[in-house]
């Protein structure tokens, strides 16, 4: 056993030393791997912390006694929020420059070098509606539409409208699968990065607030605590299973070429 270990030493070094490792030239390659991997953790960080909250975080919230989960919310959603919306909004900066540079890629081989900017511009309108239309529902789902499963569905609903109308301005001759694809994916991402900060965080933030006064100084929780606090549970249950359509485009973009431009 003790002359076996030299001779696997010596075998795995004389591998490594044979390996022809060759770095792609040029410094756009550079930025894309860096923003590749910065996407990639940040985005880990995001949707694990999402996670945790849907599926363990808010059950054991409410299994605790309303004392002690008052004493516990403040903390556990201060501290885990602030990973999830920075996380969040790294993630999204480092994939919009990316989706930048693709768009940029296709647009010159269109012979067309500035319509993307055109195309940037389609892409995050359509998604900002779609968002202002979500959050008019999420609003109303505590009070018109009454049931979060209805609300559930209208967003579906939304967000895969746009999706098909977004691909149906963007697919124009040049445009590839890649683009095509994070146009879709990253446009969830989109919605879901404008749910943590237009929204949930919104509402999180004055929900701790008074949660904590509630503790410290006796003071009464607002009327309005109930809705806040509903449209930020909805929020994120929304996300959480928006997630899984976003991770399907962001995946197929490099590894399910199925769409492709006019």
């Amino acid at each position: 056993m003790m002359l076996l270990m030299p001779n696997l030493a010596w075998s795995i070094w004389s591998t490594l030393w044979k390996l022809n490792v060759t770095f792609p030239a040029g410094s756009g390659n550079i930025e894309e791997i860096v923003l590749r991997w910065i996407h990639i953790v940040a985005g880990i960080l995001w949707i694990g912390f999402l996670s945790f909250f849907i599926l363990a975080g808010m059950p054991m919230l409410k299994s605790l006694d309303p004392a002690i989960r008052a004493k516990v919310f403040p903390e556990m959603a201060s501290r885990g929020l602030w990973w999830l919306r920075w996380s969040a909004m790294v993630t999204w900066l480092a994939g919009f420059r990316y989706f930048m540079i693709l768009a940029k890629a296709d647009a010159a081989s269109a012979g067309r070098p500035h319509a993307w900017i055109g195309w940037i511009g389609i892409w995050f309108g359509c998604w900002l509606a779609a968002f202002a239309i979500e959050m008019a529902l999420i609003r109303a789902g505590n009070g018109a539409l009454g049931n979060k499963f209805v609300t559930g569905a209208l967003v579906l609903f939304v967000m895969t409208a746009t999706s098909w109308l977004v691909v149906s301005l963007l697919a124009q001759p040049g445009v590839g699968n890649r683009t095509l694809s994070i146009a879709i994916g990253g446009g969830l991402g989109t919605i879901l990065f404008f749910n943590i900060w237009g929204i949930a965080w919104r509402c999180q933030k004055r929900l701790i607030a008074w949660t904590r006064a509630s503790v410290e100084q006796g003071t009464p929780m607002p009327p309005e605590a109930v809705k806040l606090g509903y449209m930020a549970t909805l929020t994120m249950q929304i996300s959480f299973w928006l997630t899984f359509p976003m991770l399907f485009f962001m995946a197929a973009s490099a590894h399910f070429p199925f769409l492709s431009g006019g």
